[in-house]
């Protein structure tokens, strides 16, 4: 019997119980329903529609909620071209986002500047955000957001859940 799963069950016990920590249940639920913040800048907001549409069907990992607010928002998914103008309202929409909070630069323009290499456009969401997750293309498949949807479950699957708070005196 192998005693290191964080997830036990046993049949024989009365009342099915189910033993686990309080981290994986916590991140079980963080993984499994996250609420993104689409910021569609360019074309890639086209595919980021579609990976919500019946063919893609984005709702089985949890996240077809998509949340206009930043304040409702755990995963900021930045698709596009981010020009300096822009960027600043990109990183306004951050910080209004609680935490734990997760981005994803969808698309060669949000991950690198693309093919822009101009004093407007911005070369990198990057320089501005802490980007968790990026997803190459020009633009970018449905299947592929999807894979970066799955590349940030598992991230946080393995954070920890509860960490300490600094409380200021």
């Amino acid at each position: 019997m192998n005693s290191s799963s964080s997830v036990t069950y046993d049949s024989k016990i009365e009342g099915n119980l189910v033993v686990t920590s309080a981290n994986a249940a916590i991140n079980w639920v963080r993984k499994n329903s996250l609420w993104p913040m689409p910021l569609g800048l360019a074309c890639c907001a086209i595919e980021l529609m579609a990976a919500g549409a019946a063919r893609f069907d984005i709702a089985r990992f949890g996240a077809e909620v998509m949340r206009f607010s930043p304040r409702q928002a755990d995963l900021l998914i930045v698709s596009g071209t981010v020009t300096y103008k822009m960027a600043a309202a990109a990183k306004r929409i951050y910080d209004q986002m609680p935490s734990p909070k997760w981005v994803i630069a969808m698309g060669a323009c949000a991950s690198s500047g693309g093919m822009y290499r101009s004093y407007a456009v911005l070369q990198g969401i990057d320089r501005l955000l802490p980007v968790d997750v990026y997803i190459s293309g020009c633009p970018p498949r449905p299947e592929a957001l999807l894979d970066g949807l799955m590349k940030i479950q598992k991230k946080i699957e393995s954070e920890p859940a509860l960490r300490r708070l600094k409380v200021a005196l």
